[in-house]
């Protein structure tokens, strides 16, 4: 074994045996931690005195021998083949040839070690030297004593038997070992320290002798600053950077960074084995206490004194494992506690927990061990293993916030606190997978009912419940709440209600009234007038105001998904989408999205992106709205969705369909859905998405079967949402494909669904206007056309704009008015950013060209609110629509309308259309303010579009 930086010390040992030879007998104490190369050092000075014709007597001090009285003294008689008989049968000891007191002589362990054992005789102390003493006279001895602080009590006797007589012999004895002495503390003690001696400590490698360690273990020229590394995570133990290097090179790799492994693990324990015994059990006190090590707590563990820790910090910090009370590498730490016994282990960490505990040190900090323990043996325990998990849970750890919870659970005796644990655990697991909290509650919907558990406890239950499509049960839980109501708790059960009925769609408890006196409730409960939710709840019941709204969509952009929760987000982001606000709850869904990305929430991730896919289907964005859908439905798999599967699955379903994609539409529809989601809202729209799939692939029988039954839902259990959900239209709609006959009854339910009035139905009338002038006559159908693409632009949606603009311009191209029917047809390619339309296959009667009157310079002669007026009147609309539209009187409409006519030579509004054909037309005023708008992207075309774009006179 080749040294490093040892040469110094080669020496010393050399020189003491030339002085050896010349007939002064030697004692040389070579000391240093273990992996330092005492051993390696050792057999360099024996190979050197074999060479010098020195006999050599070996031995080594081992912690299973020292209860074996002359071990050592045995091993080295053999070593030398020398005769053992005297051993065998060791003469009788003399009266008091035992210590002076006559009593067992204890090692001073600190507290540690304790070992008994008894002096041998010095008769046979003497028959044992003898042969050695004889041997020197022939020649040279040298005697080697490896680990000599692990020597029996008997053969620490018989070397200090022997050094008292080597003074002119031609005998040298070196004694390696641990700490200052390397010696056991007796033999220091009975005056050896007085006798001449020489001593060799060795000190770690240096920086540079670590890098000349490496250099020599690889033929390429070391990495800058690999030294360096080494050095310090080894603090220049030889033993260990060796393990390091036979870790990081196995199988012909490249030295580089330090990667510990097997060999170092090995090395560690191999290090910590030869030390005394409590060293060791510093070592393990310290490796469990980890950044908390410290003098004091470790003395309370080990039951001894600090100064006592101190000394083995000491002596272990010198071999590189320890820098000042933590190892240089947790690989080392791990190495110490995976060597103990499992049940030793735990009652080493359950000890930390209550002395920390008792030290007043934090809950995370106490449970780090009780969870290392894997028990909780007394009742604080409990409590402070629920407050690591809050803290966990606040800090986003969820995994190890349930760690904790699960522990709590396995250990709590309470039947009571183990429902209160089941609860905790279901809502922290819930955020990152819903499917994992089935387990946890399931087993609570029948204590639930027993007023077994605290209302909030009982709302997280009946959440799961209705998560589930267990709306029945949830109905009965409510009302055993509702008959047992502690003020104090009404607004729990509040909040059940708003989850209820405004996110799952189910029927209210008969006795609780409607979601306006759910909101007082609220409001009178909670001592807080503007609560957000009885804000949303008032907004969903149709009390709607440009304040509410803006107060809901100011709490979610000032909160995080923390501070939400998941439902009432979800609504609140539905709610300003439908009040027209499309932008803002985009911009609020993705900030809220980005957060629970953040932070881990693939919960709240997936039900946000569906909200997104959702908000983009109602803005006409079917590609976005596809894209969102299906990044949501990835993240969770079907049994963790529950019965929201049908939120982001129906909006892929319409999206496909929207955009021609039958197949998909099909394959999508195939996945499997729990029946229990028809008892919800996303039941319903399933139903209307498949519908609207059947219809588009020419099935109008089925999609007219899904519609009806989509209204049999709505109106059995949630009337007073039905204007957000235009069954109504979609049944009249399956009508007009069977059959024209059925287009009376089409119009009657187009009309019912037009006179269901809610300030958030605005997209839902838009879309019943459009099919209700699919029944009227074409001089009916052009007002009917013109609110809805009023409406349609009011709430954003660009596809259904492209719908009705169609309608409006094949209307007037049936009413004969070609120019306007062109001009219609212009409007709705640059109001829906959908691009020029396809040149039509049939032949169009082209309008008459007519002469403009240009400006100056060319420039056109309308001013632009003329130019608005001029395109609105183009189109159809009359003096007062026009005045409502650009918010001015109709005196004012009047006199721009004189102007237009003189400027463009025109005698009636018959002849504009003609006339603003081959001009740049404006865009219309839209019911939005300008600030909410986004640059539009192009619409992608329905399957009916292209043929709608082909029946105008372009």
């Amino acid at each position: 074994m080749r040294l490093f930086e040892r040469r110094r010390e080669l020496e010393t040992l050399t020189d003491a045996f030339a002085e050896c030879v010349a007939g002064a007998g030697q004692l040389v104490i070579v000391t240093g931690g273990p992996g330092l190369g005492k051993t390696e050092l050792l057999h360099e000075f024996a190979n050197t005195a074999g060479r010098g014709g020195a006999r050599l007597l070996t031995a080594i001090g081992c912690p299973r021998e020292r209860a074996r009285p002359m071990s050592a003294v045995r091993e080295l008689l053999q070593s030398g083949e020398l005769p053992t008989d005297v051993l065998e049968c060791p003469p009788e000891p003399a009266p008091g040839a035992n210590s002076p007191s006559g009593t067992d002589y204890r090692t001073a362990a600190g507290g540690l070690d304790h070992r008994s054992t008894q002096y041998a005789p010095e008769t046979l102390l003497q028959a044992v030297c003898a042969p050695i003493l004889e041997l020197s006279r022939e020649h040279p001895v040298v005697i080697v004593i490896d680990d000599a602080h692990l020597l029996d009590t008997q053969s620490q006797q018989t070397l200090l038997h022997l050094l008292r007589r080597i003074r002119n012999k031609r005998i040298t004895i070196v004694c390696a070992g641990w700490g200052q002495s390397a010696l056991p503390d007796p033999l220091i003690s009975d005056g050896l320290s007085r006798k001449p001696h020489r001593r060799v400590r060795l000190a770690p490698l240096s920086e540079q002798g670590v890098a000349r360690m490496l250099a020599a273990h690889t033929a390429r020229p070391l990495p800058a600053g690999l030294g360096a590394t080494y050095h310090r995570v080894t603090g220049g133990n030889p033993v260990l950077v060796r393990a390091l290097l036979d870790d990081g090179t196995q199988f012909g790799a490249e030295l580089g960074e330090p990667v510990p492994s097997i060999a170092y693990r090995q090395a560690v324990l191999a290090c910590l084995s030869r030390g005394e015994p409590r060293h060791l059990s510093v070592a393990r006190a310290l490796a469990a206490l980890d950044e908390h090590a410290d003098a004091r707590t470790a003395a309370l563990l080990l039951s001894t004194s600090p100064d006592a820790v101190q000394v083995v910090v000491d002596v272990l910090g010198s071999t590189g494992l320890l820098d000042g009370y933590r190892f240089r590498l947790p690989a080392a730490a791990n190495a110490v506690l995976s060597d103990l016994d499992p049940g030793e282990r735990a009652r080493l960490h359950g000890e930390i927990a209550r002395l920390l505990y008792l030290d007043g040190a934090p809950a995370p900090v106490v449970t780090a061990h009780l969870m290392a323990a894997g028990q909780v043996d007394e009742p604080w325990g409990l409590s402070v293993l629920r407050l690591a998990s809050e803290q966990a849970l606040a800090a986003d750890e969820v995994e190890r916030s349930t760690g904790y919870l699960r522990l709590a659970l396995r250990e709590s005796p309470d039947a009571q606190q183990q429902h209160t644990l089941r609860t905790a655990l279901a809502r922290a697991e819930w955020r990152v997978n819903p499917a994992a909290v089935t387990p946890h509650l399931e087993p609570l919907h029948r204590q639930v009912l027993g007023e077994e558990l605290d209302a909030r406890d009982a709302a997280t239950v009946v959440r799961h419940m209705l998560w589930q499509g267990e709306t029945g049960l949830a109905d009965e839980v409510v009302a055993a709440l509702a008959a047992s109501l502690d003020p104090d708790d009404a607004h729990v059960l509040a909040e059940v209600e708003f989850v209820r009925h405004c996110f799952y769609g189910v029927p209210r408890v008969s006795h609780r009234g409607d979601l306006a006196k759910l909101a007082a409730l609220e409001r009178a409960t909670t001592g807080q007038v503007n609560t957000l939710w009885a804000t949303v709840a008032l907004l969903v019941s149709g009390d709607v105001s440009t304040e509410s709204v803006a107060q809901v969509t100011e709490a979610l952009q000032s909160g995080q998904v923390s501070d939400l929760k998941l439902e009432l987000t979800i609504v609140s982001l539905l709610v300003i989408a439908l009040s027209g606000q499309v932008e803002t709850a985009i911009a609020v869904c993705e900030e809220l999205l980005a957060d629970s990305v953040r932070r881990g929430w693939t919960t709240w991730q997936a039900l946000l992106l569906s909200v997104r896919a959702r908000v983009a289907l109602l803005q006409g964005d079917p590609a976005t709205a596809d894209a969102k859908a299906t990044e949501a439905l990835e993240l969770l798999d079907a049994e963790a969705w529950g019965v929201l599967i049908g939120m982001p699955l129906s909006t892929a379903v319409f999206a496909n369909t929207a955009m021609g994609r039958h197949e998909a539409s099909k394959r999508l529809l195939r996945r499997k859905v729990p029946d229990s989601m028809f008892n919800t809202v996303f039941g319903v729209h399933y139903l209307r998405a498949r519908g609207h799939h059947y219809l588009a692939t020419d099935r109008p029988f089925a999609a007219l079967n899904d519609f009806e039954t989509c209204g049999h839902l709505m109106r059995e259990r949630t009337p007073d949402l039905q204007p957000l959900v235009p069954w109504r239209t979609d049944v009249a709609q399956a009508n007009l494909r069977i059959d024209k006959a059925r287009a009376r009854v089409a119009k009657e339910l187009a009309e019912e669904q037009v006179g269901q009035r809610h300030p958030l139905g605005t997209r839902s009338r838009a879309i019943a206007l459009r099919v209700l002038a699919g029944t009227s006559q074409p001089r009916h159908r052009t007002a009917l056309l013109r609110e809805a693409i009023d409406l349609l632009q009011a709430c954003g949606d660009r596809q259904e704009l492209a719908l009705a603009f169609a309608d409006l311009s094949a209307t007037y191209y049936e009413l004969g008015d070609y120019a306007r029917a062109r001009l219609v047809a212009r409007q709705a390619s640059q109001e829906t950013g959908d691009g020029e339309p396809a040149p039509t296959e049939e032949p169009v009667p082209a309008a008459a060209p007519a002469a403009t009157v240009p400006g100056p310079d060319g420039a056109s002669p309308l001013s632009d609110a003329e130019n608005r007026v001029a395109v609105l009147a183009a189109l159809g609309y009359t003096n007062r629509e026009i005045s409502g539209r650009i918010h001015v009187t109709v005196s004012t409409v009047e006199q721009h309308l004189t102007r237009v006519y003189r400027k463009l030579n025109v005698a009636s509004r018959a002849e504009l259309p003609s006339k603003l054909l081959d001009r740049q037309l404006p865009a219309l005023p839209e019911q939005r303010s300008p600030s909410d708008r986004r640059p539009r992207q192009p619409v992608v075309a329905t399957k009916e579009l292209p043929a709608l774009w082909r029946r105008l006179a372009l």
